[in-house]
This record gives C-alpha cells, structure tokens and sequence, in this order.
C-alpha cells in the first residue's frame, strides 16, 4: 500500500522574508538564515536578526537594539558586514543583514589547533591588517552631516571576525556591545569576553583603545593558536591582563621575526600612551611583515579549504551575547539556489 504524500513543509514568513533556518540564539536577540520574497533584492538569502520577544515590552533593550541598527547602517566597508535592513513589523523588531557564507575566524583557529597546524605567517598577519583597517574605518566613521559616530566595537574576538567560501574577510557584531557599555560598567560587571578585555576595560573605560588591545589578542592567536592570557576563572584571566603576563610571541612560535614580536609587544605595552594611537597605525605596522601575494581572495579561500574541505555543511553554533549568529553564512550578492 502506497504512503500517502507528505505534507509540504510549511512557509514561515516575516514580513518581506521568509525564513529558512535558525543560525543562532543569544539572551538579546535571535539569527535566522532568509529569503527576500520580493523588491531589487529579491531571491537574495540574508541573515536576518530579531529581537527576542520578551524584551519588546523592555525599553531599555529596545532602545539598545534600535541603536545598533542606526549605528550599523552607517558603516560602509568592504571588511564589515552590511545592514541591509532595519525596522519592526508588528513590534518586533528586526535587523537584515549580508550572509558570509563560510566560518568565522573562532571555527579555524580551533581546527588548526586541532591538527596541529599553525597559520601561514604572511596569512595571520594579513588577516590582522584588515581587521585593523575595518576597525580605523569604523573608529572614524562620520554621520550623513559629518559628525563622528564615536564607534567603539567593544567585541572584537575571533567569532565576530568571518571569512567567506571566496575570502572575503568581514567583521561583524557591531553596535550592541559598545552601547551597552557606553563608556561605564553596568551593573558592576564588565561586558565582552573576558580575554580580549584591556587593562582599561576592566576599569570600565570604553574608547577605540580597547579595540587595538582586542586586535591584538586575536593577532596573537593567529600567530600561535593559543590566547595570550589565560586563566582558571575570569579573575585569573583578569589579573593576568593586569600584569600582562603572556608568553613572549617567538617563544611558542620560533619563526616569527623579532621585528614582528616587537610590534605585539608595543601594542600590549603596559602605559597606553606606548601603544599605536590608532588602528591605522597598527595596521600599517604589520604592513612589511607579510607577502602581499598571500593575502588574495583566493589564497586565503585555498587555506580555509584546505582545513575544512569543499563541504558545505557549516556548523552553527550559539550566538553572542548581542545576538550575532557564528557563523554568520552569502555575502550580499548571494542568492537562494
């Protein structure tokens, strides 16, 4: 006796778009992949944001997640992820956003260590550069009228940095994180992860410093896989950053040049006037240090392919705190197949 036919899956749709999958959930806001049903976009598959809907009746958390949209949808780079939409339907409230379609940079750090494998050199000092130069874009940014948005990213870590199927490199997260901070500590507690925080962090202060610190930690990871300051519990993290007691880079990783080794040094120097003043700077330190012939679209796409495979079973895992899904998959052209 034959089966009957089963039933189609049912269409969820919200608003323009209609909803494909869960990317991710945080205790703000929850990620989906979607679809745009219609308009120039249409067929384009996207990451969509929402706020979770027990926070609709919370000023606060609206108020939070309404200035993130504004924040993020003045930020025009090749190396930030791009609000394509914000708004609310039926008051919930929603942000759209381009899907990188491939890992974030937490997923590639965790398979090298795994295989025993270290970045090429010249590929983890490319990938710093242009996290710093997406960073001095937004460190810079400037409203419609010329007023400096006073942008702080205030997360930047490994899962907020993506890198495409093609190599496009984008960092993402932006918003939240800086404004609920907002220059104090809330609450008594400290907000971001605890081994990308500065020594200022932990004091509550909230400036592009802190990113510059972030930037490093995640370059010296790049470098040697393993973080710079660790510890049993965040205390321990905390009074580790507090005395900058890490392991000098050439140590775990011989072949790193001293000239290199000097530049992380500078950058975890311990009076912050010692450090790079901008993000820029930074980035133009690390300029000499690597083969310019390495950091393409396409050698950077071979390195992730070579780790994971041709496969395209990503793995999603949580998302942040502000809501962000990691990974966070299609870039803007990216269309449903």
């Amino acid at each position: 006796m034959s089966q009957p036919p089963s039933s189609p899956r049912p269409v969820r749709v919200f608003g323009n778009y209609e909803i494909l999958s869960v990317l991710g959930k945080g205790g703000m806001a929850e990620v989906y992949r979607a679809r745009v049903l219609s308009g120039p976009r249409e067929g384009w598959t996207v990451a969509l944001k929402r706020l979770q809907p027990a926070l609709t009746r919370d000023p606060q958390s609206v108020a939070l997640f309404i200035r993130e949209a504004q924040l993020s949808k003045q930020l025009h780079h090749p190396n930030i992820v791009t609000v394509l939409d914000a708004g609310d339907l039926e008051g919930i409230y929603f942000i759209v956003m381009e899907l990188v379609d491939g890992r974030d940079l937490g997923q590639i750090l965790r398979r090298c260590k795994v295989r025993g494998i270290p970045l090429p050199l010249d590929f983890a000092v490319y990938l710093g550069k242009v996290l710093l130069e997406a960073l001095a874009y937004a460190h810079t940014a400037t409203t419609p009228q010329g007023e400096p948005l006073g942008m702080v990213h205030c997360d930047v870590s490994p899962s907020n940095l993506f890198i495409s199927r093609v190599g496009e490199i984008k960092l993402g997260d932006f918003g939240v994180s800086r404004v609920l901070v907002d220059g104090k500590l809330q609450g008594g507690e400290v907000l971001g992860k605890p081994y990308y925080l500065s020594p200022e962090s932990l004091l509550g202060e909230v400036n592009p410093a802190a990113d510059l610190w972030a930037a490093t930690v995640v370059l010296y990871e790049l470098l040697t896989l393993e973080r710079p300051f660790l510890g049993g519990s965040p205390d321990e993290v905390f009074a580790a950053i507090w005395s900058r007691q890490y392991r000098p880079l050439r140590e775990l990783r011989p072949e790193v040049p001293e000239a290199l080794e000097a530049v992380l040094d500078r950058a975890f120097s311990a009076r912050p006037e010692e450090r790079f003043p901008t993000a820029e700077e930074f980035a133009q330190a690390l300029t000499p240090h690597y083969d310019e012939r390495v950091g393409t679209p396409l050698a950077i796409a071979a390195v992730v392919r070579g780790l994971f495979g041709a496969s395209d079973d990503v793995p999603s895992s949580s998302s942040s705190s502000s809501g962000g899904a990691s990974p966070v998959p299609g870039g803007t052209g990216s269309r449903a197949g």
